[in-house]
C-alpha cells in the first residue's frame, strides 16, 4: 500500500460525512470494480440499478470507455487493464484517485483486488462494504497459469488477507452462504446472485420448430467450466437438428482455438460476450440448458447464476450432479442431474428430454415456479437494502436531532 500510495495524504479527514450534511438530502454510495465491466449483471444490474431504484445516488467506477448516466447510475470509467499486473498496480491508484474525487460516503468493492483501496478509504473515515463473488482461496487452487507450486502459499494469503479486511471493513457482502460462513456474522449479509421474476418467459418451448433443437450455454468458457465435455456431448449426439447456443466469455484465445479443432464444434452457435437483454432474448428460445462444471472445490458449494437463469427461462437443465445442485434440481425436479465426466450420460440426457417433450415442458414450468417462489432478486434485494439502510442509520445516529430530520 505504501509504495503504490507513497505519495497520497494519508490523513484521515475530519469533515463530516456529506449524509450529515443537512443540505445533502439523498445518501450515496460508490460502488467499485476493477475486473468486471460497467454492465456486470450483478453489480451494475441488480445492485446498482436497485440502490438507484429505491432512493440512492449510485456512482460507478468500473472498467469503461466513457463517462456517462445509465438507468440514473453515474458510471465514472477507468482504464481497461492490458494484464494482471498492471490491473493490481497502475489501475488500483486510479481507482483510487478517482475515488477519493467523488467524495462518497459508503464505499462498495467488489473486487480482492481493491482491498487496499478499502484500508485506505476506511482510514478516511469512510464506510466500506466488501462484496465477495467467490470463495477466492479456493478458486487459486484450479487456475492454470499459476504455478503449482505457489498455489497453496496465494491461496493462504488471499484468506489471509480477506479475513484481516472483514475484521476492517463495515460490511461483507457473500455471494453464497458457504462463502458467508467464513465471516463475521454480524457483519455479514449473504445476497445471492439470483434471477429477476419478469424475464426469460416461456417463448421457446413451443416456437423453435422440429428443425432445429437449441442447448444453451451461458457464462465463462473455460475447460473447468466442461467446454470439452459439451463438445464431446455433441459430437456423440452426431444430430444436425441440434445446436448448442455458446454465449460468454473465453478463457483464452488458445482454448478459442482448441475447441474449433474439436469435430463437436460444428454442431455450436457461439455468440461471444452478450449484454443482459441479448442474453434473455437468447435463453427465450432454449429447450435445454447445460451446467456441467467440473467438481473444483469453488464450484461444488457455488450457486451457478446460470442455473436459476435457465429456471427462470422455463426450460429444464442438465447439471453436474453435486450435492448442493441435487438439493436445488431434485427439490423443484426441473432437470436431470449427470456424471460431468462423461459425455454418453450427458447425450443421454438430452435424448430422453427431446424423446420426452411434456415431461421436459412440465420441468420447464416447476423450474420457473421455483425462481418465482424462492430464487429470485427481488428477495435478496431487499437484504441488500437492508444492510443499506442500517449503515445509513449508523450514520445518521451520529448527527443531531436536526440533521435527522433533513436525513
Amino acid at each position: 500500500i505504501m509504495l503504490l500510495y507513497s505519495k497520497l495524504p494519508m490523513k484521515i479527514s475530519q469533515t463530516p460525512h456529506p449524509l450529515m450534511n443537512e443540505s445533502i438530502k439523498q445518501p450515496h454510495v460508490c460502488i467499485m470494480t476493477s475486473v468486471h465491466q460497467a454492465t456486470d449483471v450483478r453489480i451494475f444490474v441488480k445492485e446498482c440499478r436497485s440502490l438507484s431504484h429505491y432512493g440512492w445516488k449510485v456512482t460507478l467506477i468500473a472498467p469503461h470507455d466513457r463517462q456517462e448516466e445509465k438507468d440514473g447510475v453515474t458510471i465514472v470509467p477507468v482504464a481497461q487493464p492490458a494484464h494482471r499486473w498492471q490491473r493490481m498496480t497502475a489501475l488500483l491508484r486510479q481507482s483510487y484517485l478517482a475515488a477519493l474525487r467523488i467524495n462518497a460516503p459508503i464505499y462498495h468493492l467488489h473486487d480482492p483486488e481493491l482491498i487496499p483501496v478499502g484500508i485506505l478509504l476506511r482510514l478516511r473515515g469512510k464506510i466500506v462494504i466488501y462484496d465477495v463473488h467467490e470463495n477466492l482461496a479456493l478458486q487459486i487452487r484450479s487456475k492454470d497459469w499459476i504455478p503449482s507450486w505457489a498455489k497453496s502459499l496465494l491461496s493462504l494469503g488471499t484468506e489471509v488477507l480477506e479475513n484481516a479486511a472483514a475484521l476492517f471493513f463495515d460490511g461483507i457482502v457473500a455471494a453464497t452462504p458457504s462463502i458467508g460462513h467464513r465471516f463475521p456474522a454480524a457483519k455479514t449479509t449473504v445476497v445471492q446472485n439470483f434471477p429477476f421474476l419478469m424475464e426469460n418467459k416461456q417463448e421457446g418451448l413451443s416456437s423453435t420448430g422440429k428443425d432445429f433443437f437449441p442447448i444453451m450455454y451461458v457464462g465463462r468458457i473455460a475447460k473447468e467450466r466442461g467446454a470439452f465435455e459439451m463438445l464431446e456431448t455433441l459430437d456423440l449426439l452426431g444430430d444436425p437438428t441440434i445446436k448448442l447456443l455458446m454465449a460468454g466469455n473465453v478463457a483464452s484465445e488458445a482454448l478459442l482455438q482448441m475447441m474449433k479443432r474439436h469435430p463437436g464444434w460444428h454442431y455450436v452457435d457461439f455468440r461471444g460476450w452478450l449484454n443482459h437483454g441479448q442474453v434473455q432474448e437468447m435463453l427465450g428460445k432454449g429447450r435445454i440448458g447445460l451446467v456441467i462444471l467440473h467438481p473444483e472445490p469453488n464450484y461444488l458449494k457455488s450457486y451457478p447464476i446460470k442455473l436459476f437463469e435457465y429456471m427462470a427461462a422455463g426450460i429444464p437443465v442438465i447439471a453436474s450432479d453435486f450435492p448442493l445442485w441435487r438439493s436445488i434440481v431434485e427439490k423443484a425436479s426441473c432437470g436431470l442431474l449427470v456424471d460431468r465426466q462423461n459425455p454418453a450420460a450427458i447425450a443421454r440426457a438430452i435424448r430422453w428430454l427431446m424423446a420426452h417433450p411434456q415431461e421436459a415442458a412440465a420441468m420447464g414450468k416447476r423450474g420457473r415456479q421455483a425462481v418465482e417462489e424462492h430464487y429470485n432478486w427481488p428477495r435478496e434485494e431487499r437484504k441488500l437494502l437492508a444492510l443499506y439502510d442500517r449503515l445509513a442509520a449508523g450514520l445518521d445516529n451520529l448527527s443531531t436531532v436536526k440533521q435527522k430530520e433533513a436525513w
